[in-house]
């Protein structure tokens, strides 16, 4: 894991993508492409210097698909929520290759600044409306993209699979107790809930995947897992604290009352009818922590292993990226596992439930 990934291999990537550039884009062929921050776990980012574009280059599929699974996967989830005007418009897409062996997106590049919280909350839940709002298409019109029957039994799968590193993970007793109280809650609350409207969901709206244009509008910029399910997990997922901290530049913990408003704001902006009621945003709430915590466990564990010869699939190994993301990572995944954030998110949840339920 101590393998360093800095400039030189940020330059040496770039020519790579150049490289790939240069075999499918000859209107890109002159391009000399400029490494991004690495800030994220899923992708290598490079500016395509007066195109207006970014080549967005896999590190790894968290969806363990293989490379042209995760091509069509990612290039289905731009696609469908460009219509909503609060996403990057996808331009191209680079195959697997010598030079990239998992393939690249080339997407529009969105000027921005990164989110402020709590300020514009306001933004990032109109940006999550407009894409909640976009008409859900026929059945069959939703491959690839994720549709499960019951979005919300199908999430309590993935935590459970997640789960199984929570032994190995080492955590203190009380957060394991805390995790294990709330996954039976969202079992048992889930046996009961009614059906909650389907919708394109982005399942990745942290904060820090929004960038907030000069005239305040926000764009969700990362679209790797969108799918179809509960609307109430982006608000979720745009506001639990272990989102709101997750990046630096849009670092904040928020208060319930600003939770609180941030999801009467949504629901106002979508309708009533297609945001559900308070209730299940707690459910969704609940299950979407428990998915954020296991994840981290998981994270633990697998980031200790070496880096995947395949192109194909999942690979979390922190060979992969900068040490500096990885420290950040680090100190995000125990602080997020701890006994004071655990405990914190549970104490959260019961103050939304009894606020949504008056």
């Amino acid at each position: 894991m101590s393998e360093s990934t800095g400039a030189p291999d940020g330059a040496r990537r770039a020519q790579q993508v150049r490289a790939a550039l240069q075999a499918e884009r000859a209107d890109l062929a002159a391009c000399l492409p400029e490494p991004m921050a690495d800030k994220g776990l899923a992708h290598w980012h490079f500016r395509l210097p007066g195109t207006g574009w970014l080549a967005r280059v896999p590190k790894q599929s968290q969806m363990d698909l293989s490379a042209d699974e995760n091509l069509a996967y990612q290039s289905a989830c731009f696609l469908r929520a460009a219509p909503s005007g609060h996403t990057p418009k996808l331009l191209g897409v680079l195959p697997p290759s010598a030079h990239l062996p998992r393939g690249a997106f080339l997407v529009e590049e969105i000027v921005g600044r990164p989110a402020r919280l709590p300020a514009d909350l306001p933004a990032i839940m109109d940006a999550l409306a407009a894409i909640h709002a976009l008409p859900l298409p026929p059945k069959e019109g939703r491959h690839p993209l994720l549709d499960p029957a019951d979005p919300l039994q199908a999430l309590l799968r993935e935590v459970d699979a997640q789960a199984v590193h929570l032994d190995a993970a080492g955590l203190a007793p009380a957060s394991r107790a805390g995790i294990d109280a709330v996954r039976e809650r969202v079992r048992a609350g889930t046996a009961n809930a009614r059906a909650m409207p389907k919708r394109l969901i982005a399942f990745d709206a942290h904060p820090g995947n929004f960038l907030v244009r000069d005239n305040g509008g926000a764009f969700l910029v990362d679209l790797e897992k969108a799918r179809y399910g509960m609307s109430a997990l982006d608000v979720a997922h745009a506001t639990l604290v272990t989102s709101t901290t997750w990046d630096v530049d849009s670092s904040t913990v928020l208060s319930a009352a600003e939770v609180i408003g941030a999801y009467r704001h949504w629901a106002l902006t979508l309708g009533e009818e297609a945001a559900g009621g308070g209730r299940d945003w707690v459910l969704a709430r609940a299950a979407m922590w428990l998915w954020s915590v296991t994840w981290c466990a998981k994270w633990r564990v697998l980031s200790q292993q070496p880096r995947r010869p395949s192109a194909d699939g999942e690979d979390w190994s922190g060979s992969m990226s900068e040490q500096q993301l990885l420290r950040h990572v680090r100190d995000r995944v125990d602080d997020y596992l701890s006994t004071q954030q655990v405990a914190f998110v549970i104490d959260e949840l019961g103050a939304l439930d009894r606020a949504f339920r008056a």
